[in-house]
């Protein structure tokens, strides 16, 4: 993912900062404990898109 772009995403449900998961193909917002999936190299940055972070 474009590091460019990566710094500019923010999360739409806290406006938090989000973690790439390369291994994932994801974007991980920690304060919401959501996950944002990315297809085809977009960012899918629609809450009711999002799933949660499974627990560590």
């Amino acid at each position: 993912m474009n590091k460019t772009v990566l710094a500019a995403l923010v999360c739409p449900e806290c406006k938090g900062k989000l973690e790439y998961d390369k291994a994932a193909q994801e974007l991980h917002c920690h304060a919401c404990q959501l996950a944002y999936p990315i297809e085809d190299e977009i960012p899918v940055m629609l809450a009711d898109k999002a799933h949660p972070l499974a627990a560590k």
